[in-house]
């Protein structure tokens, strides 16, 4: 029986992906551990490997493919004694599932260049494995339309461009967006008096009273990032506490550390190593809700918010607790990095025991965040600005930074809140403990 690879699972919340590129063409010799494709998740684009060896018989995903559900079969295997009818057999059990009606198959022996045969309706059918059509000599099922690449189908959809009047020129006849742009223009050139057709984004308003806009279809980290973040303000009980901390000590520090030591480090890297000595100190707030119990971990894990062009990852400080100032510094640089890179691996980003989101860089003097499930809180960190402030008896300019706690009132109570980030306060104030 062939063995079909099936579209991964390559994180909690992923459930479909873009296919990006295969690395493998139809015919080759494929052995556990080679390098197959390329998968866009909702996170970043990472590689899949093969786990079972064989000859690749069978392509049924084309690269470009975007919303391919997870553990939809993306390509067949045959084994060393198995031949194509075997393979034939397969895609005859697929034909009328979405995974093969929305993709280009490629047959093991099937010529590079196959022409276009055509059914009886007019829609281009897919050879069988010994290279003749179907529907001639050796009729092999029904007959499979020509597929049509999601951007495609969307964009003749929102201008009413029927699908079946198009020849597609992609692999196997696929139908890809620059032949609905073509049929777009070709259909503009015919009636003269017509406006242009909008471009696939462009949207004419609903009504007279709204101007023209751009749609922008979401990604999938875009789509992940709404669905667990509404999910998250529905589900679960926000309650917020802030605090200003005074951090003229804490540069003071940090400028001295970098001048003398020859480091780099940022504000950011003193708030994420005072969060990992307060949470080991307040093991309560490092928790997460777990239906019918409360999990209190055991080691700090401090998922820290990096700002990609897609929308936002979390990469993971793991065990950011018993390591140094420096430590979590180049630590904090190197996935920042590779997330922005779009290289981070699933252990990179996945789980997390604390969230900090910092927008303090962008000048934002405070902001409450959205709480990361299953965690039980997340950290806003504000701008540092000079200000009034009382000290004794007498009034001074200080930096001041606001810190804003988001916590799952379900988990964590407001005098337990309270106490850490009192406690968080102390460490930044005096961040000389910090370098002990």
């Amino acid at each position: 029986m062939p063995i079909a690879i099936l579209m991964p699972a390559l994180s909690p919340t992923m459930t479909e992906g873009n296919l990006v590129r295969w690395h493998r063409k139809v015919g080759d010799q494929v052995r556990a551990g080679d390098l197959l494709a390329e998968i866009e998740t909702d996170k970043a684009t990472m590689e899949v490997e093969a786990v079972d060896e064989g000859i690749l018989a069978a392509l049924l995903v084309a690269e470009g493919t975007e919303g391919v559900k997870v553990k939809t079969p993306l390509a067949f295997l045959l084994e060393e004694e198995e031949t194509p009818e075997a393979l034939q057999q397969a895609l005859d059990a697929l034909s009328g599932g979405p995974a093969l009606s929305a993709a280009s198959a490629e047959s093991l022996t099937a010529p590079a260049s196959p022409p276009a045969h055509q059914a009886s309706d007019g829609s281009p059918e897919v050879p069988s494995p010994d290279g003749t059509p179907r529907g001639t000599s050796t009729p092999l099922g029904p007959p499979v339309r020509a597929p049509i690449s999601p951007l495609a189908r969307r964009v003749a959809s929102q201008n009413q461009l029927p699908t079946h009047t198009l020849s597609g020129t992609g692999p196997r006849g696929r139908i890809v967006h620059k032949d609905v742009l073509g049929a777009l223009e070709a259909r503009a050139s015919e009636t003269p008096s017509s406006p242009v057709p909008p471009s696939p984004a462009s949207q004419e308003p609903l009504s007279g009273f709204e101007p023209a806009f751009t749609e922008v279809p979401l990604t999938p980290m875009r789509k992940v990032i709404a669905r667990r973040l509404s999910e998250s303000k529905q589900q679960i009980p926000h309650f917020y506490l802030k605090t200003d901390v005074i951090i003229d000590q804490l540069m003071a520090c940090r400028q001295e550390l970098n001048q003398e030591a020859g480091v780099k480090l940022s504000i950011n890297d003193f708030v994420i190593a005072a969060c990992a000595r307060a949470l080991r100190t307040h093991p309560e707030v490092n928790a997460s809700w777990a239906g019918n119990s409360i999990r209190i971990f055991e080691r700090v894990d401090i998922a820290v918010a990096v700002s990609v062009e897609q929308g936002l990852l979390t990469p993971i400080l793991r065990d950011a607790a018993s390591k140094s100032l420096n430590t979590l510094s180049q630590e904090m640089k190197t996935l920042a990095s590779r997330a922005r890179e779009g290289k981070l691996r699933p252990p990179e980003f996945q789980g997390g025991t604390f969230s900090l989101s910092n927008l303090g860089m962008f000048g934002v003097e405070a902001f409450t965040a959205i709480i990361n499930p299953p965690q039980a809180a997340i950290l806003a960190v504000g701008a540092g600005r000079p200000q009034p402030v009382v000290q004794g008896d007498n009034l001074a300019i200080a930096t001041v930074m606001s810190l804003t706690l988001s916590l799952d009132h379900r988990v964590v109570d407001g005098a337990t809140a309270a106490c850490f980030l009192q406690t968080l306060k102390g460490i930044l104030e005096k961040p000389g403990r910090l370098l002990l």
